[in-house]
């Protein structure tokens, strides 16, 4: 019989190009934090202040609308047991870190405008970031959304861009937590010419190569779909240079784009659940978050309308965590009171379980499931991300599981940021 090691070795060379094309192309976890949303504020009405002012209208709206916890609970469609225990950490998140992710607007938010409007609002903006950023009060990741790289809107975004970034980073604001959107992609090449605009914009301003980074919003069907019928998403993730961040659904361009009434036109529709179940499989294993899109039903109006509002929104906000989807839109900040509600309820309802699974899977015993490598690496994800957004603390970790949260991040498989 012949020495394992011998075909072992031969098997070592016929299949190192793979190796390294597999581990060049599916790195894995980034590990950093993935905020459970992104908040979009039109680029004129976006001030150093936008956080703060979100922080009091959240707060505003959930004792007016949701006081106790009983009518909260009843607002919302959450068990009140649930509720009452959540109350008071939903709370503190409105009034300590109300936005995780910011997007200033200078997309559909802000519209066709003359040029030296825009760049007004442009410049106003990037001061106003750096100013934020200065005085601690900026979102932990923010960023703007600028105009397509297709051909109508091509030199609109590319100035804006250009001129947020100048002005940002002149003014000290450029910070690892800044990312931008590129939004109605419809091929690999607007991808790689981002790219290109990126390296450019490193070596005019003189900052470390791959420092900008970008996420590509998947609101055109030919994001999904090529004409030659390949998934050009996946594509997308690849010609990124390790510079795309994030995948996002457009809900509404999206659903406009295959035809769908408007009426119809939603996060559970079966267009949108094919949509980001293609784009959650490409992005697996490459360490791009993907993140679903929002609902435009707003909670205002009165309390019946506000109260229905909210029990979409956060029945929704449920839909996506269950279907593996960790981040959504929010456009109005009394939509802030029910994301963080349903965020923390997945979270809390879920903790018990996990804890004792990953608990017998650390320390060995009986938790009633057989799991294997991979199960224990999602339960840990799990547990972190409610540790990342503040809905489970390090000391419950420490004693339900009995380790510390970087012994959790490596059972999650995270990678050393």
């Amino acid at each position: 019989m012949s020495d394992p090691d011998v075909l072992a070795d031969q098997l070592d060379a016929m299949l190192a190009a793979d190796d390294e094309r597999l581990a060049a192309a599916y790195p894995g976890d980034r590990g950093v934090r993935q905020p459970v949303h992104t908040v979009y504020v039109p680029g004129d009405r976006y001030d150093a202040g936008t956080v703060t002012a979100w922080s009091a209208a959240a707060v505003e709206a959930l004792e007016q609308y949701g006081g106790s916890p009983a009518q909260l609970a009843d607002a919302t469609g959450l068990d009140a047991g649930l509720v009452a225990d959540l109350a008071g950490r939903v709370r503190a998140k409105l009034e300590q870190q109300p936005i995780e992710d910011l997007r200033i607007d200078f997309e559909d938010g802000f519209g066709a405008r003359p040029d030296e409007e825009e760049d007004a609002a442009v410049v106003a903006a990037a001061h106003a970031l750096a100013k934020s950023v200065s005085e601690g009060t900026a979102a932990p990741f923010h960023g703007i959304r600028f105009k397509s790289l297709e051909a109508p809107t091509r030199r609109r975004g590319v100035r804006t861009l250009q001129l947020f970034v100048r002005e940002l980073a002149g003014a000290g604001g450029l910070t690892d937590g800044f990312v931008v959107t590129l939004p109605k992609v419809t091929s690999v090449a607007q991808v790689e010419a981002m790219v290109a605009a990126c390296a450019r914009l490193e070596g005019e301003l003189e900052v470390e190569p791959g420092r900008l980074r970008f996420e590509i919003q998947v609101e055109t069907p030919q994001s999904i779909l090529g004409a030659d019928g390949t998934v050009l998403v996946a594509g997308m993730i690849h010609a990124g240079g390790g510079r795309v961040t994030g995948l996002h659904y457009g809900t509404y361009d999206y659903s406009a784009s295959c035809g769908i009434a408007a009426a119809y036109q939603s996060m559970e529709h079966p267009a949108a659940d094919h949509a980001k179940a293609i784009m959650q499989v490409a992005a697996a294993g490459t360490g791009v978050f993907v993140s679903d899109g929002s609902t435009n039903v707003l909670p205002v109006g009165d309390a019946d309308a506000v109260h229905a509002a909210w029990r979409l929104h956060a029945r929704l906000v449920r839909r996506s965590l269950e279907r593996g989807f960790y981040q959504g839109w929010d456009l109005h900040p009394a939509q802030l009171p029910s994301r963080f509600l349903a965020t923390y309820a997945f979270y809390r309802e879920g903790l018990p379980t996990a804890a004792a699974r990953l608990h017998a899977w650390v320390h060995g015993g009986e938790s009633g499931y057989l799991d294997e490598p991979a199960t224990a690496a999602a339960l840990a994800a799990f547990v972190m991300r409610g540790v990342d957004c503040g809905a489970v603390t390090a000391d419950e970790v420490g004693s339900l599981i009995g380790i510390d949260t970087e012994r959790l991040a490596v059972l999650a498989r995270r990678r050393v940021a």
